[in-house]
């Protein structure tokens, strides 16, 4: 007899482990005595392990970098390194259309899910309507879906929070942040990921409303470099974007960065590692 799939369901502990219970738990979903849903703090804790992700929004662009956890001599970044795919490593930053860059923080499998949904989404609307979709109704639609896993029994809360770097015409350039409960907010300057409290304490502190994009590089680089787990920066534990807009081509024009370019931008701002060797060439 084939096995019910409703007779096992998995949650998040406390401590944002992945926990699965033998019996179906209608009660996950629900609200505690207190007015609390646990898994969806849970869900938030679990995020808060995982690397920095961090946003800036300038007057002519929107920056995103982000801490990859997932590196080793062993690693295959062949695509990444020669320019397949979108520049990326596929762990942190995606391109969700051609006017929106997505950063994500917590368990990658959640997040590729939600990145396939968001994509999908952008198709239908540019399908519908011959235009790209605004960026905050991509991430209404998202948060419409994260949602409802928070409602139904028997499902538990995405673990991923997401950061959307993104351009239309109606409100020009924009960054948004989602968590697992289906919330969204627009930022100037924002952090998910491990140490999010130092960044916004640093960002607080450096930012200004008519940064551009070559001041926000810097600004997104030296909070990075004081807030990352790791010693010392490299391209082999960063991932970098950039939004800016064409002015020839009249559209945004979204940039993922290659190894060799983010090595470049941290010698440009004297924060490349001491150790050439380790380099990643």
């Amino acid at each position: 007899m084939a096995r019910r799939y409703d007779s096992r369901t998995t949650i998040f502990s406390p401590e944002g482990a992945y926990l699965t219970l033998s019996i179906k738990c209608p009660d996950l979903t629900r609200l505690s005595c207190t007015g609390r849903l646990y898994q969806i703090e849970y869900a938030m804790e679990a995020i808060s392990h995982a690397g920095t992700v961090l946003g800036v929004l300038a007057k002519d662009g929107v920056v995103l970098a982000a801490e990859k956890r997932v590196t080793g001599k062993l690693l295959d970044l062949s695509s990444a390194k020669e320019g397949g795919g979108y520049g990326g490593s596929g762990e942190k930053m995606f391109l969700l259309n051609s006017n929106v860059i997505g950063g994500v923080a917590g368990i990658t499998s959640d997040a590729n899910s939600l990145v396939n949904y968001a994509r999908t989404v952008a198709q239908q609307h540019l399908l519908q309507y011959n235009d790209d979709i605004p960026v905050e109704l991509l991430a209404q639609r998202l948060c419409d879906m994260k949602q409802g896993y928070t409602q139904f029994g028997g499902l538990r809360p995405f673990g991923v929070s997401l950061l959307y770097a993104g351009y239309d015409p109606h409100y020009h350039f924009q960054l948004y942040h989602s968590d697992p409960s289906g919330n969204y907010s627009g930022w100037k300057a924002t952090c998910i990921g491990a140490n999010n409290g130092t960044a916004q304490s640093l960002l607080k502190q450096e930012y200004k409303d008519d940064l551009g994009v070559e001041e926000a590089i810097g600004l997104v680089l030296r909070v990075m470099s004081k807030t990352m787990d790791s010693t010392t920066l490299g391209s082999e534990k960063l991932e970098f974007a950039v939004l800016t807009y064409d002015q020839v081509a009249k559209a945004p024009k979204a940039k993922i960065y290659k190894p060799a370019e983010i090595d470049a931008l941290l010698r440009a701002e004297g924060l490349a590692k001491k150790d050439e060797d380790t380099e990643m060439k």
